[in-house]
């Protein structure tokens, strides 16, 4: 079982915007600590928003190889604190699901390249240049922190597709 039960469309939980973290105390942390240990039990799951697990905190946690398809340089597992984009570049279209909207994957334009700054758990301000699958994932989970599902994001309603029918073709709809 995992930890925290993960919220799931069309619960209007989803659509709240997420608070800045005003101090990293033991709540942040216990939320930090439930974070990490649901994604871990979603084998499958390269990231997750504190609003997926019910709390509307502007925290997220990615891991970009825990893929077993991205095999390029990344973070590796990242605790972001009150996240924001400060840089974007060279826009993509690609495939995207999430533990939220169980039942479907669809195509979002993102950045190829972004940089994000936030706080690590020690309160430290970072600065990450992400590439690839894992800006892909920083915003993906930022727009959950804003009420943003990927589904409102879908280049167009033909490009929203159900999983069950991905794996009839052969994919794993990951």
């Amino acid at each position: 079982m995992p930890v925290r039960d993960i919220i799931k469309f069309p619960d209007k939980r989803l659509r709240v915007v997420s608070k800045n973290v005003e101090n990293i105390d033991g709540k942040v942390m216990e939320v930090v600590k439930d974070m990490l240990d649901t994604m871990s039990y979603y084998d499958h799951s390269v990231g997750i928003s504190a609003i997926q697990i019910g709390e509307p905190y502007r925290i997220i946690c990615f891991d970009a190889s825990k893929s077993p398809h991205y095999k390029k340089k990344n973070n590796g597992l990242t605790v972001l604190i009150n996240p924001v984009i400060l840089e974007r570049e060279s826009e993509k279209v690609v495939r995207e699901g999430c533990l939220s909207v169980p039942e479907y994957v669809g195509f979002v334009e993102r950045s190829r390249r972004i940089v994000v700054k936030g706080f690590d758990l020690e309160g430290k301000e970072i600065f990450i240049e992400a590439n690839h699958l894992e800006a892909v994932i920083i915003q993906h989970e930022i727009d959950h922190l804003d009420g943003i599902l990927f589904i409102d994001r879908v280049v167009s309603k033909s490009h929203l597709i159900r999983r069950d029918l991905l794996k009839k073709d052969g994919e794993d709809g990951k």
